[in-house]
């Protein structure tokens, strides 16, 4: 079954391709989320306007994205820890904690899009990359400071 593709679908090709797939997937998973058309000559035509709307829709996205960006690499969030003799960290700071911390400041990023390759376990500023979409990274800065 020919189908043409109206958003991207991962490992399979991009908005307004005409791709090939078996009639049970084109049927009950592609065309039933509202992903795919039937390949007909009327919806050939008719697959340039949807592929315009989401051009448009793809950039305003981005827009949003470098907006929120920016917004973030103003911010800096301080996390609190309890530390022992010559100022050693009990337990570590997280991409959980991170997580945390901005939703205080206002921003709902998912703790798995802080990419904080191992967890923070000392006292210090870092600046922790947050991945906000496929190639938007911010740059957010964190302070690690001992709780009073």
């Amino acid at each position: 079954m020919k189908v043409i593709l109206k958003d991207d679908v991962e490992k399979l090709g991009k908005c307004g391709e005409v791709v090939e797939v078996k009639d049970g997937y084109g049927r009950n998973f592609l065309i039933a989320k509202n992903l795919a058309i039937p390949a007909t000559k009327g919806n050939l035509k008719a697959i340039e306007e949807v592929t315009k709307q989401k051009q448009i829709r793809d950039l305003k996205k981005k827009r949003h994205e470098e907006r929120l960006k920016i917004q973030m690499e103003k911010i800096s969030c301080t996390a609190e820890v309890r530390v022992g003799e010559e100022d050693r960290v009990f337990g570590s700071v997280t991409a959980q904690d991170i997580s945390e911390l901005l939703k205080e400041k206002g921003f709902e990023i998912d703790r798995h899009k802080i990419l904080l390759e191992t967890p923070i376990k000392a006292l210090g500023v870092y600046t922790v990359p947050v991945k906000i979409s496929g190639d938007v990274v911010a740059n957010l800065k964190v302070w690690v400071v001992k709780k009073q």
